[in-house]
């Protein structure tokens, strides 16, 4: 027989997910996380902006002019 514990799917398909914080097996009442503290841990993540989505700033020079078929502006005739 098998030495390890036996993960089984909730119903409905959903297999139990780990607290992105902790690693911790998440509550679902508080779900992703396991618990209040690494709730408000992530919350001051991104208060503090240690999260961010990187942009990339298009040159705006570019694209004065560049009214092309696919452009929201037109180009087309009508």
């Amino acid at each position: 027989m098998s030495a390890g514990p036996v993960r089984t799917a909730k119903p409905g398909g959903q297999t139990p997910r780990a607290c992105p914080i902790c690693g911790q097996p998440a509550d679902a009442r508080l779900r992703p996380f396991c618990s209040k503290r690494c709730a408000d841990v992530d919350l001051h993540r991104w208060l503090s902006e240690s999260y961010r989505i990187p942009v990339v700033e298009d040159d705006p020079d570019a694209l004065d002019g560049e009214e092309g078929e696919g452009s929201p502006l037109g180009g087309e005739d009508r």
